[in-house]
């Protein structure tokens, strides 16, 4: 390991801390900034997926939530009716005895992780920003409060609109919208609803997650060639319309809408950086570098294995340079996995493709998820 490590990470979502969380389980002095004074975080539930749980377990935060969140085996896959079409089988001697799916709420799941890094007593930063990052080694890092530090590495796992990407790759692409827009809506969990249920076949792809005993949360996928905000206060009614062809549990939930329902409209959009993903003692994780879309929820599970695996490389290597090319190794190709299954899935469900063959595409990209990260 290289000795004396000084980390900046900028950033304190999933990525982030999940990053200083395995540094300093090693050791390593860490410097987390966020530019949120408040350090919330905002939205409806999240998917989690097998391999998911297993970084979990190796960020020591999975006891925590199983008892908070919702764990089950299993995908049910239902037609627009809401009869079961197949059931996705989620276990995997991988997992070693972990549950294949489950949700949390993402509040919650901030909360657990922030608790988990805070208690190993890194430097945290929050309400700032970086202004200017020098060339170089050690890295020279002036904040936007006009203070300075010095690194010899910063991490950014500033989101899919990350500044820091801009600073480190001038010429890369901005994030890209891919032609849905995602409704979610957070509400009481349906009796029905067991697990991880979508709903293929009908004009939008429709899922539903339960993220504790009594809460659950429902996705829709509305294709939308150009993205149009809906107006506010009218959520509710778009929602109704965009579930009006479903039955089962879906048409429960469309009788239950109302304008003070729990609902959100994000336009979905992804971004995958050639590789590397590194430059002058700096690297990108998470979103940052591979900003997924939501179809085989593991936007969580690889921005955590960034961090992970980013940590184990540090650990492994004596310099800079080797510990990023054995991250590299092992990050772009899965990483490209998830993002290309999901544009994939995207495609088919926007060309409304036959059940089974999108059912086939999960359980490919799944089982090659569920091999160890």
């Amino acid at each position: 390991m290289i000795p004396g490590l000084r980390v900046l990470v900028i950033g304190g979502g999933i990525a982030g801390m999940s990053a200083a969380i395995a540094l300093r389980e090693m050791g390593v002095a860490v410097h987390l900034i966020d530019r949120d004074p408040d350090w919330k975080v905002y939205g409806a539930g999240i998917t989690i997926t097998g391999p998911t749980l297993r970084v979990m377990r190796r960020l020591g935060i999975l006891d925590r939530v199983l008892a908070e969140g919702f764990v089950a085996d299993g995908l049910l896959a239902c037609d627009a009716a809401g009869r079961t079409i197949a059931q996705i089988e989620t276990n995997s001697t991988a997992l070693d005895g972990l549950p294949g799916a489950g949700g949390i709420m993402r509040p919650t799941l901030h909360r657990i992780l922030s608790d988990r890094l805070l208690a190993l007593g890194p430097d945290i930063s929050l309400g700032r920003t970086v202004t200017h990052i020098a060339t170089g080694l050690p890295k020279r890092v002036t904040f936007d409060d006009g203070s300075m530090g010095e690194y010899d590495l910063v991490i950014g796992a500033d989101g899919i609109f990350s500044s820091t990407r801009a600073t480190l790759f001038p010429d890369a692409p901005a994030p890209r919208y891919v032609g849905q827009v995602c409704w979610r809506l957070m509400t009481t969990r349906h009796p029905a609803i067991e697990r991880r249920t979508y709903f293929l076949g009908g004009p939008c792809k429709v899922g539903m997650n339960p993220v504790s005993p009594t809460e659950m949360y429902m996705f829709l996928l509305e294709p939308m060639q150009e993205f149009q905000r809906c107006p506010d206060g009218t959520e509710h009614i778009r929602l109704a319309e965009l579930m009006a062809p479903f039955g089962g549990p879906i048409a429960d939930l469309r009788q239950s809408l109302d304008p003070g329902s729990n609902i959100v409209a994000r336009p979905l959009e992804t971004i995958f950086l050639d590789s590397p993903w590194h430059r002058d003692g700096c690297i990108l994780i998470g979103d940052a570098a591979h900003a997924t879309t939501p179809q085989l929820a593991s936007g969580a599970g690889m921005a955590m294995e960034d961090g992970v695996i980013l940590a184990e490389s540090l650990a492994e290597a004596t310099d800079l340079h080797q510990a990023f090319d054995a991250f590299m190794a092992r990050r772009h190709p899965r990483c490209a996995l998830v993002v290309d299954s999901s544009l994939k899935l995207g495609r088919m469900e926007r060309d409304v493709t036959a059940p089974i063959d999108q059912i086939r595409v999960v359980e490919a990209a799944l089982a090659e998820l569920n091999r160890p990260y």
